[in-house]
Order: structure tokens, then C-alpha cells, then sequence
């Protein structure tokens, strides 16, 4: 059944001012709002990757992205801010650290934003939360944890083996 049958049939009919709405979402190319209870979490006993579960790492995937980029907003007032002149050569050099510091920690975020804007591509197209080794789906457990998650847990562990034998060569 496709998906705006499944969440008609699911909605109970209020007349016409649905179906209008949901005719021009269409047209549109929207797609159509999924219900996710606050409490909710993806279960094994679903579907994989049905509508509420991507809609549910498709929130998850966001707010985590909106804190990441919050965070690099506030780095950059922070710096624009401590740019100043600090005369004692000890402070100075304690000041230039913490900034190396913070700015090698918002390009690790800077590049974990990408990650999670791929993910949101790959839950686009319909491949997420599939392994790009196996093709098989990733547990829902290891996607809760790490959303950006590429591979299941036995093909990262095969892939870790690999690089730790090709370092030790």
C-alpha cells in the first residue's frame, strides 16, 4: 500500500479539507506528516524502516545536527569575542591552545555534520539503516546509538580487523 494510503486509512475521515490538503501536499511533492508519540522508539517486531521509524532518525538525525551547528555558532561569537590583546607571553600561549583546541573540535563536528547530512540523503533515497557492505539491515539498537551508522556491527568489526592488520604492515 502506498504511503499516503496507509496514512489515509489510518486517519479518520474529516471531509474534504484532508483530502485537499493532502492532494496539494502531493502535487507539492510533500510528503505526508507521520504521528510519532514522544515515547516512541523503533521496536524489532515492526516493519524495518517502515514510516514511523524514519521519521523517528529523521528527528533524531536533525535535532542533533541543530545542536551541532548551534554549538559551532557559539564558538565563533566566543572567538570573535576573545580576540584580544593579552600581554603576559604565558596566558597568550594558554589562549592560543584553548583555541587550537576548540577549532579542532568543531572540525570534528563540522565533519560529523556532514555524516548526518548523508544519512539524511541515504533515509531520502531509502537506504538507510541498510549496511553498504551487505546490503542487510542494520540493528535498531546500533542506529539508535550511532544514527550515521554505515555498517552493521559484524561489518564494522571486519572492517576494523582489516585496517588494524594493514597498520600493522
Amino acid at each position: 500500500m502506498p504511503a499516503t494510503e496507509y496514512v489515509n486509512a489510518k486517519r479518520p475521515d474529516n471531509g474534504d479539507a484532508y483530502r485537499e490538503r493532502d492532494e496539494l501536499r502531493e502535487g507539492a511533492g510533500m510528503k505526508q506528516e507521520v504521528f510519532l508519540p514522544d515515547d516512541y522508539r523503533p521496536a524489532e517486531d515492526e516493519p524495518f524502516m517502515n514510516e514511523r521509524q524514519m521519521e523517528y532518525f529523521r528527528r533524531k538525525l536533525t535535532a542533533w545536527k541543530e545542536d551541532l551547528l548551534a554549538d559551532s555558532r557559539d564558538t565563533i561569537e566566543g572567538l570573535q569575542e576573545s580576540t584580544r590583546n593579552i600581554p603576559d607571553v604565558a596566558d597568550r600561549a594558554s589562549e592560543e591552545t584553548d583555541r587550537a583546541l576548540e577549532l579542532r573540535t568543531r572540525d570534528r563536528q563540522r565533519k560529523l555534520v556532514a555524516k548526518i547530512d548523508a544519512a539524511l540523503r541515504r533515509l531520502e533515497e531509502g537506504e538507510y539503516g541498510y549496511c553498504e557492505a551487505t546490503g542487510e539491515p542494520i540493528s535498531l539498537k546500533r542506529l539508535d546509538a550511532r544514527p550515521i551508522a554505515t555498517l552493521s556491527l559484524e561489518a564494522q568489526e571486519r572492517h576494523e580487523r582489516r585496517e588494524k592488520v594493514h597498520r600493522e604492515d
